[in-house]
């Protein structure tokens, strides 16, 4: 018995030298009838490199002057001023950045269309990239988003490297990533932090009269010139594009966002085909969230989805038939228990496309279909 001890314990001990070896950490699923080996790396080597090639340094030119600012910088654009109340763009302490601005971008198909911040780019006469192997490039740029702080840039090349896109809805809290991009002019830098948070918004980053903010949040050092840069996970996969830092300075200080690659991918997809984006207008409707003290109030059979309290003359939602007192349990299948949960589908939605409401009305559940316009 003792011999068979000292053989097991052993076993266990050559496996975990194996283990580290190789460089990688196994951790085993217990609780499936089968273990699941998830192997996490001790370096992000393999994934830095793979990164690497498709970021691109972005250079900005601008023929705006004025006596009254520094020799070189440019006012920041009016609409991303007030930012600095909660934090930076990757632009520097203060609300000017420089004329010859510096960023990021990333390279999302082989044929030369890059993706990158529309701050970056805002106001540029002439936009320059630089690839990881030091090609050279003048960029054209083919569409913006602004409520989402995106931009969509092409050059003349073939053979390049795009990134290979992740799901960012299936990232979770607590894994690690890496941020990839040119930080104080330091060109193509790799830094590694953990998810710390997801579906961030009401943040006030983005200033756009619809801002559309669902950010990834971040621990990974970023600082000016990361802005338009890649997030990836542990393989190397884009997941989000890193946009923002909470900052009273300008520098890192513990906190970045990123907009998910799910949703770059959509704007980005749009903008292609039409060089711009079409948003969907306001559904015209004020909800309140049911909670357990709504519920009792209001006699309501559950303390999920959205009461309607009011619907505006001539919205969407009057077109569709709801009411106040309706209350919305659905949308095109996906529960909707907070405002935001139902903004989001919204924002994911095109101007033509027709949602179909599940609504609780009068004890009886029904579906509505909701014909979405554009906004105006």
């Amino acid at each position: 018995m003792k011999l068979k001890s000292s053989i097991l314990i052993f076993v266990v001990m050559i496996t975990m030298l194996l283990s580290r070896m190789s460089g990688q950490t196994t951790v085993s699923d217990t609780k499936s009838s089968a273990a699941k080996i998830v192997y996490v790396p001790f370096d992000f080597t393999d994934a830095a490199e793979k990164a690497k090639k498709s970021v691109v340094y972005i250079e900005t030119k601008s023929g705006i002057s004025t006596s009254n600012r520094k020799p070189n910088s440019r006012r920041m654009p009016r609409d991303l001023e007030d930012l600095f109340d909660f934090g930076q763009l990757f632009g520097g302490g203060g609300i000017d950045i420089p004329s010859e601005g510096k960023g990021s971008g990333v390279i999302i198909s082989s044929d030369g269309y890059i993706v990158t911040n529309n701050h970056v780019v805002n106001g540029a006469d002439e936009i320059n990239i630089k690839t990881s192997d030091d090609r050279k490039f003048v960029a054209q740029k083919i569409g913006v988003d602004p409520s989402t702080d995106l931009a969509l840039l092409k050059i003349d090349a073939n053979n390049l490297t795009p990134a290979e896109f992740g799901n960012s809805d299936a990232v979770k809290v607590g894994e690690w990533v890496l941020a990839v991009g040119n930080p104080f002019d330091l060109e193509f830098t790799v830094t590694s932090g953990i998810v710390s948070a997801k579906g961030r918004n009401k943040l006030n980053i983005i200033k756009d009269a619809k801002p559309i903010e669902e950010f990834i949040q971040t621990d990974a050092a970023v600082n000016p010139g990361n802005s338009g840069g890649a997030l990836v996970d542990v393989q190397g996969r884009l997941i989000g594009i890193n946009t923002a830092i909470y900052s009273p300075n300008g520098s890192f200080a513990g906190y970045s966002f990123a907009i998910p690659v799910n949703l770059m991918q959509r704007v980005m997809k749009e903008i292609k085909e039409n060089g711009s984006l079409e948003r969907v207008g306001s559904l015209g409707l004020e909800v309140h969230e049911i909670d357990a003290t709504l519920a009792k109030e209001q006699n309501l059979p559950s303390n999920k989805g959205l009461l309607i309290s009011s619907v505006q003359e001539g919205s969407i939602a009057d077109y569709a038939g709801l009411i106040p007192d309706d209350i919305i349990l659905s949308v095109d299948g996906k529960e909707v228990n907070s405002f935001d949960q139902l903004i989001s589908l919204r924002d994911d939605s095109r101007v033509g496309q027709t949602l179909q409401f599940k609504i609780l009305r009068d004890g009886n559940v029904r579906t509505l279909p909701v014909k979405l316009r554009k906004k105006i």
